[in-house]
């Protein structure tokens, strides 16, 4: 249930960001746009999300809060701090909130949390069938 929720997070935060990249690489309609970047987005994190949806291990879960949180820390950098162009990437300074923006930041806010638990939520569940192997190993080499 939690690689559904991870990659349904990730799916929405993904499809909101096809729809602005038009709209926003019209300030650089030859070169690497706000939306061009938006596109890069999108992909990682429609990728992220098949990942964790048929893989469902740690790595798919760390990739998958890789890109979501990514995500979320771009969009709240960029919403309160006029970040300047930085090379060929350019300023995405956008000091408003609006619904996609919100939907987005909810999503991908989601999709993180939900990717760190299941990473967590498997990691435990290694160590502790670790413990329990070398328990039994133990217990089996004295009789």
């Amino acid at each position: 249930m939690l690689r559904v929720g991870v990659a349904v997070a990730l799916v929405v935060s993904a499809v909101v960001h096809v729809q602005l990249a038009p709209g926003y690489q019209q300030a650089a309609p030859g070169g690497i746009g706000q939306g061009a970047l938006f596109l890069v987005q999108a992909g990682a994190a429609a990728l992220a999300a098949v990942f964790v949806l048929f893989k469902g291990s740690r790595t798919a879960f760390a990739a998958a809060a890789v890109v979501a949180l990514s995500s979320l820390a771009a969009v709240i950098l960029y919403r309160y701090v006029q970040v300047p162009a930085i090379g060929p990437l350019p300023s995405m300074y956008e000091p408003v909130w609006y619904t996609a923006k919100n939907i987005t930041a909810i999503a991908e806010a989601a999709a993180g949390a939900m990717a760190v638990a299941g990473y967590t939520l498997l990691q435990k569940h290694r160590l502790g069938s670790g413990t329990a192997a070398r328990g039994w190993r133990r217990g089996a080499s004295a009789v």
